[in-house]
């Protein structure tokens, strides 16, 4: 039997009730039965959309007049959030905001997961602006000017932009700087279509708590016009620059950073706490981009962990080795395990600053690691996972569950693979506790969950 025609053509202006919000905060409704997104809407909405995309079973489209509008919609104090990409639920007030990524995480469970679990109220916070401590910017060329901003929703076309309300003021100052210095110094600004240019992306990490800065400059190639002129301009207007570094990316490829980094001056890292535990950051470090929440998420990491200083800990996808010193604090003993060597040179790194010698990390692949450390006699009390945004190695799932640790803490950044593992886990004997969202990324559409399994029938 042959599928019916989409009822709606690219170009076409309807009007649709909203019902719901997809997981990256796009409204979403049905109009004929037909499933059509609309971002920067709100459900129980009614809204006039022009059909902007037409696929085989969904539509995307613009909302171009709001006939019945939400009482939690509010006007967006970003003059650019209509453009830019960065945000996508500005529109509505922070409490529905908190209300729609508790649901979603519910929803997912229960659709994905096959079960109702205790979705506790999102952990949101108390100033949900100026929160990101790290911004990855590209630069290009238009109308004779340097244009330094996030690309708008879906594209590679830059909203230049003079401050971004999510950002560290630091952040922004330092862009400013650099977008300034590029059109002073007339460096060539980078042309992705046609490869050509030298400055591509500019990155800024700021300390929250040690207040250091560091600029990292993303040329294609070595050559970077000026050098000694980037460093006394830089240095000059930020006094709390501790690092200025090239990185050095001459791949055609959408990734930001490339493997070599060249000092320009200072430090090749800057410093940074996360509670009483310090940690050098470098370009490539992955550290949590929203300070004050991150303590948030590693409190109920370690209230799920139970921990009592007789514990042996596992932190599987280790990183930089944040968590596991973390809860090393009131650990016996842990162990972390990552894939990537840089992040597990720097997590070395990071123990010895804090003088946490009862912490090993390991490079390789987790469930290669893991089961040799069982055969080595390593018995787990708790296991902590936070994977990327996949999901865990089903490997890893059946590892953990023959080391049978009583309990298991599972950090995602995606709840709908979260629901799926967890199906699979309860499945071996592992049941969700409870399931607590913290809001690591206020105005966009995701969620950090911290959920904690304990096996069943647990003897030890």
């Amino acid at each position: 039997m042959k599928k019916a025609k989409p009822p709606v053509k690219t170009g076409d202006v309807i009007e649709m009730e909203i019902t719901g919000l997809s997981h990256d905060g796009a409204g979403v409704g049905k109009y004929q039965g037909f499933t059509i997104f609309v971002p920067q809407t709100v459900p129980d909405e009614k809204v006039r959309v022009r059909v902007q995309v037409v696929k085989k079973t969904y539509g995307k489209g613009e909302a171009i007049q709001v006939l019945k509008s939400h009482p939690s919609r509010t006007e967006p104090p970003c003059p650019i959030y209509h453009e830019c990409g960065g945000c996508q639920i500005q529109h509505l007030q922070y409490p529905a905001q908190l209300e729609h990524k508790r649901q979603q995480v519910a929803d997912h469970f229960e659709r994905i997961g096959g079960m109702q679990v205790p979705v506790l109220p999102v952990l949101g916070m108390e100033n949900p602006w100026r929160y990101r401590n790290k911004a990855q910017v590209p630069l290009g060329w238009e109308d004779g000017k340097v244009k330094a901003g996030f690309y708008a929703a879906g594209s590679h076309r830059i909203v230049d932009m003079e401050a971004c309300l999510i950002q560290h003021e630091a952040n922004d100052q330092a862009v400013r700087k650099v977008k300034e210095l590029a059109r002073e110094l007339k460096i060539p600004i980078y042309d992705e279509t046609k490869h050509q240019g030298c400055l591509r992306h500019v990155m800024v990490r700021t300390g929250f708590h040690t207040g250091e800065l560091m600029i990292v400059l993303v040329t294609n190639g070595k050559k970077l016009p000026h050098r000694d002129k980037w460093v006394e301009a830089l240095r000059k207007e930020f006094p709390a620059l501790k690092s200025l570094i090239q990185n050095i990316n001459s791949k055609r490829t959408n990734v930001v950073l490339g493997p070599e980094n060249e000092v320009l001056w200072g430090r090749d890292v800057i410093y940074d706490r996360i509670g009483e535990v310090t940690f050098a950051i470098s370009p490539h470090s992955f550290f949590q981009v929203n300070p004050v929440q991150t303590q948030v998420l590693y409190d109920q990491v370690a209230r799920y962990a139970g921990l009592t200083g007789r514990e042996v800990v596992i932190d599987a996808y280790c990183g930089i080795g944040t968590i596991a010193l973390y809860l090393a604090q009131n650990a016996k003993r842990v162990y972390g395990v990552e894939i990537v060597p840089a992040a597990v040179r720097d997590a070395e790194r990071n123990a010895k600053i804090n003088g946490m010698d009862h912490v090993t990390f390991e490079t390789g692949a987790a469930e290669e690691v893991l089961p040799r450390w069982y055969e080595e006699g390593i018995r787990p009390d708790v296991v902590v996972v936070d994977p990327p945004r996949k999901g865990c190695d089903r490997v890893l799932l059946d590892t953990l569950v023959s080391m049978q640790p009583e309990r298991l803490v599972y950090v995602s950044c995606n709840s709908a693979t979260l629901a799926r593992d967890a199906k699979y886990l309860a499945e071996c004997g592992y049941r969700v506790q409870e399931v607590q969202p913290v809001d690591m990324f206020p105005q966009t559409g995701h969620i950090e969950n911290v959920a904690m399994f304990k096996l069943e029938n647990y003897l030890k």
